[in-house]
């Protein structure tokens, strides 16, 4: 097979094939065979609830596995352009052998989300990358973990729990989980199982429920209390939306430990406000295609589409670097952190980065 070639030979293919990559040859034969790129078939699906898809994923042989808590990005194609999105295993931590279990919550402005909702089936094949991420668990296992998790949140956190569990982790868990009612709690059965180890207490909180079936309302300390004392200094896994977090961390901060609280969220940190009298100057020219438009401002992505050109994109928030071209010449920022990037012939964030002058992309 190609992946038992050489380097050097195979360097020497990329450049016989050229100006496609060994990979477009090689997918119209089966897209599971691949030089460079990894992808997963889909191997099995099922719909926990009427908003959310399960999908597991049987990887390429570029899969090295997962720590708890990491994502990946998979890509899939709608309307013949390549979408990019991050998502968590939810499956304990597992090696290059093993499979990635994803429960994508569908919601009405997820063009992704919806898409593998209405159409994901067994034998698709798509896009992956390899893990990532620092939200995971201490390599030094701590006495004690509260897992805090709201709505498609509970990926991560849940992977970080069945991780311990198939380590035969005997210290106390606490996990609580936060969902709109029972009908949206994607992994009630999974939930109830771990609630009856003796030393996992589960909790589920429904936002909008009416107090007959449990724990409502929004997060409160409340909900963390139990009768013993190692809840107290804990550490704190929490994934969710961010006013769950937000509040979360606010709770433990009032009391002097917001060290304890560890937090993953695919959102950007604030943008960079540049000063409103810098004049907007310059002309952006896309090598590859021959267009060029006048600096409008906006980020390289944003100008690129409205040139004509369809990069490929993911979160469009600078954190999963789907959206990489090569710059060629030219002064860009970096519309999060204000930093200017003077650099020829390097890849740049497109998301991310807004030309100041002249800039030459090579797309």
């Amino acid at each position: 097979m190609f992946d038992r070639l050489p380097a050097m030979v195979g360097s020497v293919i990329e450049a016989a094939l050229s100006p496609h990559p060994v990979d477009r040859y090689l997918e119209l034969v089966d897209p599971m065979v691949t030089w460079d790129e990894m992808r997963a078939r889909v191997v099995e699906v099922s719909r926990p609830t009427d908003r959310a898809v399960r999908l597991t994923l049987a990887p390429t042989r570029q899969w090295v596995g997962h720590e708890a808590g990491q994502y990946v990005q998979l890509s899939v194609v709608i309307d013949g352009v390549r979408q990019t999105r991050c998502f968590s295993p939810a499956n304990a931590a597992s090696g290059r052998d093993g499979t990635i279990e994803l429960t994508v919550t569908a919601h009405d402005d997820g063009h992704v989300s919806r898409h593998l909702y209405d159409t994901a089936k067994v034998g698709d094949v798509v896009g992956l990358t390899p893990a990532t991420g620092d939200f995971v668990l201490p390599a030094r296992r701590p006495h004690a973990a509260v897992f805090v998790s709201g709505g498609s949140g509970v990926t991560p956190v849940l992977s970080m729990a069945r991780t311990l569990i198939a380590e035969g982790y005997r210290e106390p868990v606490l996990f609580v989980h936060y969902a709109a009612g029972p009908q949206d709690v994607a992994y009630a059965d999974e939930l109830r199982a771990m609630d009856a180890l003796d030393s996992v207490d589960v909790r589920v909180v429904h936002t909008r429920g009416d107090g007959s079936s449990g724990l409502t309302g929004h997060f409160t300390g409340d909900h963390l209390m139990t009768s013993s004392a190692w809840v107290q200094d804990a550490p704190v896994f929490v994934c969710g939306p961010a006013a769950l977090m937000d509040d979360v961390r606010a709770f433990y901060e009032s009391r002097g430990a917001g060290d304890l609280v560890h937090s993953e969220a695919f959102q950007a940190p604030a943008a960079f406000v540049p000063d409103p009298d810098e004049p907007v100057t310059g002309e952006i020219r896309f090598a590859r295609s021959g267009k060029q438009a006048d600096n409008d401002g906006r980020t390289l992505l944003e100008q690129a589409e409205s040139a004509g050109l369809s990069p490929e994109f993911g979160c469009r928030m600078g954190i999963c670097f789907s959206c990489t071209a090569p710059k060629k010449s030219g002064c860009t920022r970096n519309v999060l952190s204000g930093e200017l990037d003077t650099d020829t012939d390097k890849h740049i964030q497109l998301c991310i980065s807004a030309p100041v002058g002249d800039v030459e992309l090579d797309i």
